[in-house]
């Protein structure tokens, strides 16, 4: 493997930062941020003009590029700033009442959890997880969900790429098993977009949820809420604006997503740009050298004692992104959202590594993960760090 990708430079990590947590805020490529950019200019140029006569024709065409890239068609979408907005909208479109129940797994991000509890509780409703064996398979995986559904189950929320345990879940299998059981299915979908072909259309879903920034390298506050036509009309915005088109066009039902008052909405248009920028070629490689990196990387921290694969056993378990379980040295208390696990800041602080650590279900991790702008010298250093920090 090169020392460095060729591409890495179009990339302005920080000097002395060592950046391993795409995974959580991956920053875009020089070109998309310059189509952001642009897009923020073509506004504050003629603001009148571009909002009023122009944003819905050119977030139409940016949609139509997004929808291709995810083989699905652009009136089943609508472009919305990150996955969590788009969760929100799903959260405030689903007719929940007392006793109902939404049933998560135990692998579900924390905001995630957040919303379907604050969307529940005021109507008596509640979240149940199914619990996923550890290490999860697919079939086991697809079992324990389906032993979870009871005869109040009103909606499953499940990850197509888990955020902490970075495991792959079997999503076409769990929309197929569901659509038997006549549950609907929302899929959180931030980390497949690049890193996984994604066909949305065969999915079998009924809502996917993501973000642009992840593996895509998209502007921060890019992202989508795809929906099957038969939930249409019943999606409700959680903030109430003009609801109708701002430039006079036929009523849809995209419209009240489209003007959620004044924004810039360059992020969202540059979201095109990002899979302009990555050709079939580039995504290729992307998966290719990242994956390289980072099973390079967890072949030597599991050397370190105590250390385990977590839930990605195999080195087809992952792409880009892998978590790999740490030792808990005496007194060990788990971090939790803000207040992150000792390690992470030491890392941080003494060797300029940017890398999740933290806790699930009482066991410590750390989660690696690589884009064509890492090199192996990185991975190399965060391993010797993580190696004398646990040992």
């Amino acid at each position: 493997m090169a020392d460095r990708h060729p591409l890495a430079d179009l990339w302005d990590i920080e000097p002395g930062s060592i950046y391993l947590n795409h995974g959580s805020f991956g920053p875009s490529p020089r070109p998309v941020r310059a189509a952001r950019e642009e897009w923020s200019r073509k506004l504050e140029r003629q603001p009148m003009k571009f909002f009023c006569r122009e944003m819905e024709e050119e977030l139409d065409r940016a949609t139509e590029t997004v929808a291709r890239f995810l083989k699905t068609s652009s009136d089943r979408m609508i472009l919305i700033d990150n996955a969590t907005v788009a969760m929100n909208v799903v959260a405030a479109s689903v007719s929940l009442a007392a006793g109902d129940e939404v049933l998560l797994t135990d692998h579900e991000y924390g905001a995630v959890k957040n919303i379907w509890q604050a969307r529940c509780r005021p109507v008596g409703a509640k979240v149940t997880s199914a619990i996923l064996p550890f290490p999860p398979t697919d079939d086991q995986i697809v079992e324990a969900i389906a032993k979870a559904i009871t005869e109040r189950t009103k909606l499953i929320v499940v990850s197509h790429v888990t955020s902490a345990t970075a495991c792959v879940l079997p999503v076409r299998a769990i929309c197929r098993m569901a659509a038997k059981r006549k549950v609907p299915v929302c899929v959180d979908g931030p980390h497949a977009i690049m890193m996984l072909d994604v066909n949305l259309n065969d999915l079998g879903c009924d809502y996917y949820c993501a973000s642009g920034h992840k593996w895509l390298c998209g502007p921060f506050g890019s992202g989508f809420l795809w929906v099957h036509p038969r939930h249409h009309h019943e999606l409700q915005s959680p903030i109430v604006s003009w609801g109708g088109s701002i430039a006079g066009r036929p009523a849809s039902w995209k419209d009240r997503f489209q003007w959620l008052g004044t924004r810039d909405p360059a992020p969202l248009l540059a979201m095109a740009d990002a899979i302009t920028f990555f050709t079939p070629e580039r995504i290729a490689e992307y998966r290719r050298y990242s994956h390289e990196l980072i099973s390079a990387a967890r072949s030597q921290l599991l050397e370190i004692p105590g250390t385990g694969p977590f839930c990605t056993p195999a080195e087809t378990d992952f792409v880009s992104m892998a978590a790999i379980e740490l030792p808990q040295p005496p007194g060990w208390k788990p971090g939790y959202h803000g207040h992150p696990d000792e390690l992470q800041v030491q890392l941080r602080e003494r060797y300029g590594i940017e890398v999740l650590t933290g806790s699930w279900n009482t066991r410590r991790f750390v989660r690696l993960s690589a884009h064509l702008y890492n090199t192996p010298q990185d991975l190399q250093t965060c391993v010797k760090a993580i190696r004398e920090a646990v040992s």
